[in-house]
């Protein structure tokens, strides 16, 4: 058993972006693993900065956007819901065209935040950013 406690599909989570940022920038969800998520995000003129090189700023939305549904998995959603404090990236190479991928994995799941890494690579695996992300689990209010 895995540390999500949400079942859920690839399938559905892409369906949580219509009408989002995420779906804006072409990020898809393309694995659900045991500890951690994969996803995608297209380098083309969505995620490109003046320059033509991927934009700082669409790694760290694909980085808030992995943590953000991670952590969301790994809380009961009717009891609790999970939304962003700090998030900081390192951006290590450029990427020009094709694909990065993300891999997001849990540093720390507490009653009260969590800690995701995020890791992304260009199309022949080399890091273009790092990213972690600290999010706050907060009791929904009924």
């Amino acid at each position: 058993m895995g540390i999500f406690k949400t079942n859920t599909t690839v399938e559905a989570i892409n369906k949580w972006s219509a009408n989002t940022l995420a779906e804006q920038l072409g990020i898809t969800f393309t694995v659900i693993g045991e500890d951690y998520l994969e996803a995608q995000m297209p380098v083309d003129h969505r995620t490109h900065q003046p320059l033509g090189l991927l934009h700082g700023g669409a790694s760290v939305a694909l980085a808030e956007t992995m943590g953000s549904v991670a952590a969301t998995l790994c809380v009961d959603g009717t009891k609790q819901f999970c939304v962003g404090l700090e998030i900081n990236a390192n951006h290590i190479k450029s990427a020009r065209e094709g694909f990065v991928t993300g891999t997001t994995k849990p540093i720390h799941i507490g009653k009260k935040t969590q800690v995701w890494e995020i890791r992304i690579t260009n199309q022949i695996g080399e890091l273009v950013c790092i990213s972690r992300i600290t999010m706050a689990v907060l009791d929904r209010q009924n």
